[in-house]
């Protein structure tokens, strides 16, 4: 825009217009608030921070996939503890409990028999029901959008394999995942409840590559549950166009997962002990627990990462006022049952505030906060410490995440410390979730964004308790 149409524009303001824009600004802008030295030299220094990656490199090498309740699940705890425990944390355990109906997965094929014989890649979801041993083979009924999959007459499906094909588009904030995952969370339940034999689905992501997403669904009590797939975005792609071609489709489907019943599990828990044990945990971390087609370094390897290399260098800083509790969760993937197993272990504790990293490892751009208000200085001093990082301030909703929900239910503050999602949403839950998908120079940053905040918030003389608990 020229200077010139500027001033105009400028000189057009009404007065308000002129209000309102002061309005805006003082909800957008923070108090004016010194900078920090401490914290940003604590800032600075994490950008060559090497622990998050030895970390995640170690995992994914020594461990790989982590799925719920298995072996190596087991393994996985094992290695925490010693890793925690080589890098100078205190009070380094594993708090078990027991996981339920433990989902396995068997072989899974399918191939269009006619009109265009040929081979689809897919991936289970897990909770899926198991074909018959020998497959099923069924004409497909295919829907564009979950709504139309709503809105299919009861029984219209009976006999058929459901398509629902609706296509996620990358954003920043990763909003698409809600609205787009209904497919996975409630489809197979919809398609079983409307007499469907099966349930296939775009895969809930962004690439068009031809590796599947995998992720849970469930299934309401008195449903019967039904098999129910994720194919890959390209060969969903595919099965549109050849439906689009108007010749009826006939899909042949094996899927073989099992329930393998109760397995014992755990969340490893660490300790930065603090000097008042009256102002609160500050409880953070990711999920030691991945999907099994990757090797789970960007859900959620880098995520546990990223929070114990800041925890570690607020440790090396000396002492804070307020215990820094790290957990790696257990058995997030499957319905977030670390995350309920530690808020019930912990009820009676004071929780200051609970955060997690849990959308892969790339810039951490935005940053939300739920203080109460006495604690609302806190949150102009993040914008301060986070801002030479490139992390704005935001005014939405803290959502926590799985892991912390729980916590935060007890009276915890919240912070979101948001990263891109443009391109986690082409590997999540995929074969392709990967070391090489993660960028050490982003994933320093993250740790930068994390140290700054705990920094920020270890020493506040704020009161950081008792925010709306939802008892």
């Amino acid at each position: 825009m020229n200077p010139s149409r500027l001033t105009l524009l400028s000189c057009a303001l009404t007065l308000p217009a002129l209000l309102g824009s002061a309005a805006i600004a003082q909800r957008v802008m923070p108090a004016a608030v010194a900078p920090d030295a401490k914290v940003a030299a604590l800032r600075d220094a994490a950008l060559n921070d090497d622990v998050a990656w030895d970390i995640v490199e170690g995992i994914t090498t020594e461990i790989g996939p982590r799925p719920d309740g298995s072996d190596a699940e087991v393994r996985a705890r094992t290695w925490a503890v010693a890793k925690l425990k080589s890098l100078g944390f205190r009070n380094v355990r594993i708090e078990p409990y027991d996981l339920h109906n433990v989902w396995e997965r068997g072989a899974e094929t399918a191939e269009v028999v006619a009109p265009y014989p040929q081979k689809l890649r897919l991936t289970a979801l897990g909770n899926s029901d198991a074909t018959p041993a020998a497959g099923l083979t069924a004409p497909v009924l295919y829907f564009e959008t979950i709504n139309d999959l709503m809105l299919a007459p009861a029984g219209s499906l009976t006999g058929k394999i459901a398509f629902v094909s609706n296509a996620m588009q990358p954003t920043q904030d990763g909003s698409g995942y809600g609205t787009n995952g209904l497919a996975r969370f409630l489809g197979p339940n919809l398609a079983a409840k409307k007499g469907a034999v099966a349930l296939v689905i775009r895969s809930i992501g962004t690439d068009h590559g031809r590796g599947p997403h995998t992720g849970t669904t469930n299934f309401e009590a008195g449903v019967a549950p039904i098999p129910a797939a994720a194919l890959s975005v390209a060969d969903a792609e595919n099965l549109e166009r050849m439906l689009k071609r108007g010749k009826p489709v006939t899909l042949h489907l094996t899927l073989t997962p099992r329930f393998i019943g109760t397995r014992p599990s755990g969340n490893v828990v660490a300790e930065v002990p603090g000097t008042d044990p009256s102002a609160g945990i500050i409880t953070i971390g990711g999920h030691l627990d991945s999907w099994d087609l990757g090797t789970g370094a960007i859900d959620d390897g880098a995520g546990f990462a990223i929070t114990t290399a800041a925890a570690k260098r607020l440790m090396e800083a000396g002492k804070h006022r307020r215990t820094i509790r790290v957990v790696w969760f257990g058995d997030e993937e499957t319905g977030g049952f670390g995350g309920i197993a530690y808020a019930k272990a912990h009820a009676g504790e004071r929780h200051a505030l609970a955060a997690e990293s849990d959308s892969g490892a790339d810039n951490v751009w935005r940053f939300n906060t739920h203080f109460p208000d006495a604690a609302k200085p806190v949150a102009d001093r993040l914008a301060v410490a986070l801002a030479p990082i490139g992390v704005v301030r935001g005014h939405e909703t803290v959502h926590g995440g799985t892991d912390v929900e729980p916590t935060l239910a007890l009276g915890a503050s919240g912070i979101d410390l948001n990263q891109s999602a443009l391109r986690y949403f082409d590997w999540h839950h995929t074969p392709e979730d990967t070391l090489d998908r993660i960028d050490p120079v982003q994933l320093r940053q993250n740790v930068a964004a994390w140290t700054a905040m705990l920094a920020v918030v270890a020493d506040a003389p704020e009161p950081l308790l008792d925010v709306n608990p939802q008892k």
